[in-house]
């Protein structure tokens, strides 16, 4: 960002008068990719009159307001006029980032390549960024009152994107504002389930006495204080009754596994877990993290067996070189399908310096882009693809993750750039791996899914689908011929 650049972000920041407005700062000034994209957002064809109360409000209702409330996880509330119109430069620049750290919402895949239809997608369009960008360059104007939708309401029970049946906690835990990082154990949680039940999505969020716009550190999730928990369920003294789910993270999102492969939640079964891994945010902070869990109807059994998809686990993480005070390194990381798989949803893991990754699918002789997306290790996403989009890969399909690391000072996630950063579990060290769900498939039930994919999307002869090599070209066998 120039200096001039710079000088404004600077003066926005100050006019507003709060300390918010600084920790935000730190993004705009350090976050300076797709400074000039953002800016063109703004087009003809968005009404000159676009106004807070009939325009921009609804949007922000409809994106934003769940953490940006009072009360909410954003660092300002934008339920009302007086207080949004203050951060309209700064909302114009964060939409505008799109797909890069920083951006708002957080949500980074780049919609000009690979698969674009998923579950649950927190992104907005480019008229609505547009929108905000007139309104921001035409001075914030409010309109007519009498347009301003009516306020929403919030019941502070979590605000789930999912619809819990029960929601359980860790007990609460203290960290001081400059410990070093610590890993151990949680005490076990018991489950309320007197039957076996099937999970439909699961989600988990941190909640910590951190006020809104309070300062924290310049690193990672300078908000929180839990870097990540692997945790099972599992029945205690019965070693068949267990069941792994997804990993949380800094700022994650909710996992909604595929209809077909629910995951079993055994009655009795405690959430253990020996590898909670704690961070310091720059204050003392006392902190639980809430688990909310959607279950299938009684009766359920699904069809189809769950996993993830592992690849990168290897040598990739431990073998890992990211130098210092240098962007665009490229890291690359393979895996290989002894099974054919439905991929359930893409999510990337990388550390501070990472800032982007994107999979392939390696078929043969074609190589085909499923996703790539932009990285933010302050708000992890995992990104489940919408239904008759997952990519249905036969075995045999070799499976290709690149990733891109910013060691450098332009990455606001980066302590320290002049330092040398290996593979390590330490928020200061790095990983590269993909953390994203699959279902595993027979002959038959592969065969089975790209058959509906074609019928659901109506595919015929010359039509093209991505994530799906082999859905124009299996044909269904002729019928045997009587013997005799």
């Amino acid at each position: 960002m120039s200096g001039q650049g710079r000088e404004f972000w600077w003066g926005a920041a100050r006019a507003t008068g709060t300390g918010v407005s600084l920790l935000l700062l730190t993004f705009v000034c350090l976050g300076a990719p797709g400074e000039l994209g953002a800016q063109s957002f703004a087009s003809s064809n968005v009404d000159e009159e676009v106004t807070f109360t009939r325009d921009v409000a609804p949007i922000l209702q409809e994106n934003c307001v769940r953490c940006h409330r009072s009360g909410g996880y954003g660092p300002m509330s934008l339920e009302t006029y007086e207080v949004a119109s203050a951060y309209a430069p700064l909302m114009k620049y964060k939409t505008g980032l799109r797909d890069v750290a920083g951006a708002m919402p957080p949500w980074y895949v780049e919609k000009d390549i690979g698969i674009q239809q998923f579950k649950n997608d927190m992104s907005l369009t480019d008229e609505e960024v547009a929108t905000i960008a007139a309104w921001a360059d035409a001075g914030a104007p409010q309109g007519d009152p009498a347009d301003m939708p009516a306020r929403l309401e919030f019941d502070n029970s979590g605000d789930w994107t999912i619809e819990p049946d029960f929601v359980v906690q860790t007990e609460e835990i203290f960290l001081e504002a400059l410990a070093p990082d610590w890993w151990g154990d949680i005490e076990p949680i018991s489950i309320p389930l007197e039957e076996d039940r099937y999970v439909a999505a699961i989600e988990m969020r941190e909640v910590n006495d951190v006020p809104q716009g309070g300062a924290g550190s310049e690193t990672v999730g300078s908000r929180f204080i839990i870097h990540h928990l692997n945790f099972d369920l599992a029945v205690p003294d019965d070693p068949e009754k267990g069941t792994r789910f997804p990993v949380h993270e800094v700022g994650r999102n909710a996992d909604v596994f595929d209809p077909d492969a629910g995951r079993i939640l055994y009655a009795g079964a405690k959430i253990t877990s020996t590898s909670l891994h704690l961070h310091a945010n720059g204050r003392d902070t006392r902190a639980r993290l809430q688990i909310a869990f959607e279950l299938h109807p009684v009766g359920y059994e699904p069809k189809y067996r769950a996993g993830g998809i592992g690849v990168g686990v290897s040598g990739n993480t431990v073998d890992m070189d990211v130098r210092a005070n240098e962007a665009g390194q490229v890291l690359h990381g393979y895996g290989y399908l002894t099974e054919h798989k439905k991929i359930i949803a893409f999510e990337p893991h990388l550390h501070a310096p990472g800032e982007r990754m994107c999979l392939e699918a390696i078929w043969g002789s074609r190589t085909e882009t499923l996703s790539c997306v932009g990285y933010d290790h302050s708000w992890v996403r995992t990104y489940t693809f919408a239904e008759n989009y997952q990519p249905l890969l036969p075995k045999g399909t070799i499976l290709h993750i690149i990733g891109y690391m910013n060691n450098t000072e332009s990455n606001p996630n980066v302590a320290y750039a002049e330092n040398w950063m290996g593979g390590g579990n330490r928020s200061v060290s790095n990983m590269f791996l993909e953390l994203g769900e699959s279902v595993t498939l027979s002959d038959e039930e592969f065969t089975e899914e790209m058959a509906k994919r074609r019928e659901n999307l109506n595919l015929a002869k010359g039509d093209y689908v991505i994530g799906c090599p082999l859905c124009l070209a299996t044909v269904p066998p002729p019928p045997s011929k009587p013997v005799g």
